[in-house]
């Protein structure tokens, strides 16, 4: 395996004319061929970065005795996304993204890939690529962005848009909100919170498809650029073991994932993603086991949203390593999974010791005994709904209140900036889901405006769309089946008392079933008919969110 697949024979001859019109020599067509998949563009500051690391990819590539060759991703930044019609765009991304990098890599016959993903559907929109390629394949993120600090203390992106909150509750001051626009996100990267991006830049290490460091080391760290140019070496070594993604992400590594996924308090967005990645992988993994695992699992880590620390603090502590260390006190982690590193788990954490219990509690300090999230179940939500139980305030685990349906997110933050939201309420959000959105928007606008208000621990939301990353509080998003296929979501009425609870995982509708038969029949169903282009495409592919959000190809 030391040639690439169009080195020599006649029959590849006009290949290899245009490769010369590319101005290769022939050391360089001899050598495998290496894709390496940036993320690069100049509108997220998530992957403004990226080119330095892709320049420092090729060279830990040409170092190693492979040719690398750059070709794009796209990505969207969920933040700019958000709170418009933009955000209908994001999620969908992610099958755009495996697609087109399926398309690229398997039409050119790369012998392998490095990714270089950084934020939320980029990560594993190419993850779902690389189980479908499977060639050799390493990943390196562009990183987290260093947190922001405001009058003396560190911030990020969440206290921006509950910042917003706050002022439209007359809490804070037009000087105080730009303190924050001005300071909350200093540097490039991905957001510094454990938000969905960096969350997954974290479980794809979990997952083995990166190298130590990938979800943490910052994006303005010069070890960040020393990362990559190692990523690109280590592929090479990779294609020479012959060891591919289907080798390494495994079913036992998924677990390990899911595990990795409670102790550090992820988004729940990690609910729609790690399904969707082992879908590709040939591996179901029902949301049930989300609560199995999350049993045994003690949560270790309350980074923001949920607590005061940042990506940066778990960094310094020991990182992604230093937790799945902690996880094998309790025999938590499967340690005999193979990663790219070509070793397995077990040896790649061995001595990476907890270097700050008090940003990565010890397994017999949790700041729980279960796991950051919860999947909960009832008459609400047959097929599941998910909410990240850590950063929940512990007074709102329990919950009855009554209903304030909203069927849109623009119609609900209205109301909540205007003040029509008291303590007690259940705020409910829905036609948002994957089909009816369509898009599964993200909900951080009214989730902010409800902390904003200082509301936060009085009222409950609950959608068929989903959360940020950067959301806390009683935040219950996927709420399957979604409206528009009919769920009990599209009946429920204003005053409708709701039962949420969190350590019993259910969630209920107080309304009898003989009542939500004669509502099925007199309450219609809201489909939008102005839906056009990718989105009307995608509107008739998805699968509930239950599934993955996952693309119906048959």
């Amino acid at each position: 395996m030391s040639e690439n697949f169009f080195c020599s024979g006649v029959e590849k001859s006009s290949q290899r004319s245009l490769f010369n019109a590319l101005g290769m020599t022939k050391e360089e067509m001899k050598r495998p061929l290496v894709g390496i998949v940036s993320s690069y563009n100049e509108i997220v500051p998530g992957h403004m970065n990226i080119d330095k690391i892709v320049e420092a990819v090729k060279l830990g590539v040409a170092m190693n005795g492979g040719t690398p060759v750059v070709f794009p991703a796209i990505a969207v930044c969920d933040g700019i996304a958000m709170g418009h019609t933009g955000m209908k765009y994001s999620l969908v991304t992610r099958d755009l993204i495996a697609d087109s990098t399926e398309c690229m890599a398997l039409a050119h016959h790369f012998d392998a890939l490095v990714m270089i993903p950084n934020c939320d559907k980029n990560v594993p929109g190419l993850l779902m690529a690389a189980a479908r390629i499977n060639v050799p394949t390493v990943f390196v993120s562009g990183g987290p962005m260093l947190a922001g600090h405001v009058k003396g203390k560190k911030t990020s992106l969440s206290s921006m848009f509950e910042a917003v909150g706050a002022y439209s509750a007359g809490k804070m001051t037009l000087e105080d909100v730009e303190d924050f626009e001005n300071h909350a996100c200093p540097t490039c990267g991905s957001c510094s919170g454990m938000y969905t991006a960096n969350s997954m830049n974290c479980l794809t290490e979990v997952l083995g498809m990166g190298l130590r460091g990938n979800g943490t080391i910052p994006a303005v760290y010069s070890e960040r650029i020393k990362l990559a140019k190692m990523a690109g070496m280590q592929v090479m070594e990779l294609y020479r073991k012959n060891i591919r993604p289907l080798d390494i992400m495994t079913e036992k590594a998924f677990y390990n994932a899911l595990t990795a996924d409670m102790a550090l308090g992820c988004s729940t967005n990690s609910m729609l993603h790690l399904p969707a990645i082992a879908n590709e992988c040939g591996i179901d993994i029902n949301l049930d086991i989300a609560n199995e695992i999350s049993a045994r699992t003690p949560n270790l880590c309350h980074l923001a949203p949920a607590g005061h620390t940042y990506m940066e603090d778990l960094n310094e502590a020991g990182g992604v390593y230093a937790v799945l260390n902690e996880l094998t006190k309790k025999n938590l982690i499967n340690t005999d999974c193979m990663t790219c590193t070509g070793k397995t788990v077990g040896e790649n954490i061995s001595g990476c010791i907890n270097k700050n219990p008090e940003i990565i509690r010890p397994v017999d300090n949790p700041y729980s005994e279960t796991g950051g999230i919860a999947v909960l179940r009832g008459n609400l939500a047959p097929d599941r709904c998910v909410v990240k139980r850590s950063a929940v305030a512990p007074e709102m685990l329990v919950h009855r209140g009554p209903a304030r349906v909203f069927d849109s997110e623009e119609e609900a933050i209205k109301v909540i900036y205007d003040g029509g939201i008291k303590a007690g309420d259940v705020v409910v959000i829905r036609y948002e889901g994957p089909a009816g959105g369509p898009g599964m928007r993200e909900m951080l606008s009214p989730t902010s405006a409800i902390q904003g208000a200082g509301l936060g621990s009085t009222v409950a939301l609950i959608t068929d769309g989903r959360f940020s990353g950067a959301t806390r509080g009683a935040a219950i998003g996927h709420v399957s089946p979604e409206a528009v296929n009919g769920g009990t979501i599209a009946y429920v009425k204003d005053g409708d008392m709701i039962s949420i609870n969190i350590p019993e995982y259910s969630i209920n509708l107080e309304v009898s079933d003989e009542e939500l038969e004669e509502r099925k029949k007199t309450m219609p169903i809201k489909k939008k008919d102005n839906i056009t282009g990718y989105l009307k495409r995608y509107a008739s592919m998805v699968s509930s969110a239950d599934k993955g959000a996952i693309i119906n190809r048959k």
